[in-house]
């Protein structure tokens, strides 16, 4: 295979507005920047890590300068699942190696992976915990938005953020992400303002831990496992108890182990979808080709940011499309070795 070089930096990505979630506010993005060469060839892949697993840019890095030997001697991506655990720094690595080898082989990483040829995604938009008519004003500045998403936190206004945005919206396919915010007695009083609404999805309600709440749970809506479901080991204890899995390659540490959970959630009859922490083009890329295997897809990370890669995702009638120049794809010309 040959010697890599390995280049990892921490770049700072500023937000258009404060972003909130369950527990959480970001005012700025941090990803880490993965880039492999060899023989003049160039593979990339970003990661923003997991938050609340402490999974952050700057300890990814350290993990990265750890196994610096082991990668640049020549890992493979089978190696690699081996040598680090599920998280953003693999997950970086693995997509950098899943480029370069659609470098070197001339074909495209749908191709490699035996997918049929990559069609543009519906995609969610989401709207930010926040109040109720702030997050209606959001949603209708979606215009071309078919599926919204909306924060919810387990706090009183929720039913009333679902309302608002509901009336301003009426058409759209709409979902909620508690982000592990409600109890089950929240949940179940928030249920009928779900149902008068048409929410159509109800992700990660309860606590990590706390799935057994799941159990008899009477919600005509689908509900989805997000922070409950990290990697294919997660999978087992969820069959019955959701509907749906959320596979993000920074939890999961990449594309390689997301195809095999969606395969397997596939298998076990559960419906998926893929998600983002988010991140920049360069990180929706490889999730974009996760999404043809997946029914739901909320891919829209780039849009909260003030600027994004010189070569990006397109959002246009609520679909997102990825440039093939963009990653995944053999590009016209070889870039430059690193220094």
């Amino acid at each position: 295979m040959g010697r890599l070089n390995l280049n990892a930096q921490i770049e700072q990505w500023p937000l258009k507005s404060p972003f909130r979630i369950t527990g959480h506010i970001w005012e700025e993005l941090q990803v880490l920047l993965v880039t492999l060469e060899r023989d003049g060839q160039i593979g990339r892949g970003e990661a923003a890590g997991v938050y609340y697993r402490k999974d952050v840019p700057a300890a990814m890095l350290r993990h990265l300068e750890l196994v610096r030997s082991k990668v640049e001697s020549g890992i493979t991506r089978e190696g690699l699942q081996k040598l680090l655990p599920a998280g953003g720094a693999r997950n970086a690595l693995d997509c950098a190696l899943w480029d370069l080898e659609a470098q070197a082989s001339g074909r495209p990483v749908w191709q490699i992976a035996g997918l049929e040829k990559p069609e543009p995604l519906l995609t969610t938009f989401t709207c930010s915990a926040d109040a109720p008519e702030a997050m209606a004003a959001t949603a209708q500045a979606y215009r071309e938005a078919r599926a919204i998403k909306l924060k919810l936190t387990g706090e009183h206004l929720d039913g009333e953020r679902v309302r608002v945005v509901r009336a301003a919206c009426p058409d759209v396919w709409l979902g909620v992400d508690g982000n592990q915010g409600f109890t089950r007695d929240s949940l179940e009083k928030l249920l009928p303002t779900l149902i008068e609404a048409r929410v159509a999805l109800i992700e990660q309600p309860f606590p990590i831990g706390a799935e057994a709440l799941l159990d008899e749970l009477d919600s005509p809506i689908a509900i989805a496992a997000d922070e409950s479901v990290q990697s294919l080991a997660d999978i087992a204890d969820l069959v019955d108890r959701v509907q749906v899995i959320n596979i993000k390659l920074d939890k999961c540490g990449g594309l390689t182990e997301g195809f095999a959970m969606a395969r397997a959630a596939r298998g076990a009859g559960l419906e998926c979808m893929v998600g983002n922490m988010i991140g920049t083009s360069l990180a929706m890329a490889p999730a974009c080709v996760l999404g043809q295997l997946c029914k739901y897809v909320d891919l829209d990370g780039p849009v909260f940011l003030k600027s994004d890669r010189a070569t990006s995702v397109r959002y246009a009638s609520g679909f997102i499309t990825c440039p093939e120049r963009l990653w995944g794809s053999p590009r016209a010309a070889p870039a430059p070795a690193l220094a």
